[in-house]
């Protein structure tokens, strides 16, 4: 099956800052991606449901961005990539989501991402 890169459009009501740190502080981390996560300098040892996946951190702009690159990964160019940004006309904060996934399941995987950052919002209150 084709892994094909896809990227999903989220807004938040909170501070870029505020929005990034819900992407790299375990605790944050915690409430709404993974049940646990390790930080190893730039290594990442996420949990769900007792299995562990690791991501290292491949690019970090704090407050507008991360890149993660998962180990087990087919394709050495696949990634996890959160880029915040602000919208000019409304000032609310984007973030957007890059993933790959098979063909058959990117809009499993978009209605997956949906669920995890409307939790995100739900947690952070924005």
């Amino acid at each position: 099956m084709e892994r094909v890169k896809f990227t999903s459009e989220f807004i938040f009501r909170a501070s870029p800052n505020i929005v990034y740190q819900f992407l790299t502080d375990p605790a944050c981390l915690t409430r709404w991606f993974c049940d646990e996560v390790d930080i190893n300098d730039s290594t990442y040892t996420f949990v769900w449901s007792g299995s562990p996946e690791v991501a290292e951190l491949i690019e970090d702009s704090e407050g507008s961005m991360v890149r993660f690159a998962w180990e087990d990964a087919d394709d050495d160019d696949e990634y996890l990539e959160f880029s915040i940004g602000k919208s000019p006309v409304t000032g609310e904060t984007i973030m957007y989501v890059t993933d790959f996934a098979d063909t058959d399941e990117v809009e499993d995987q978009k209605a997956l991402w949906d669920t995890q950052l409307t939790r995100m919002r739900a947690k952070m209150g924005g």
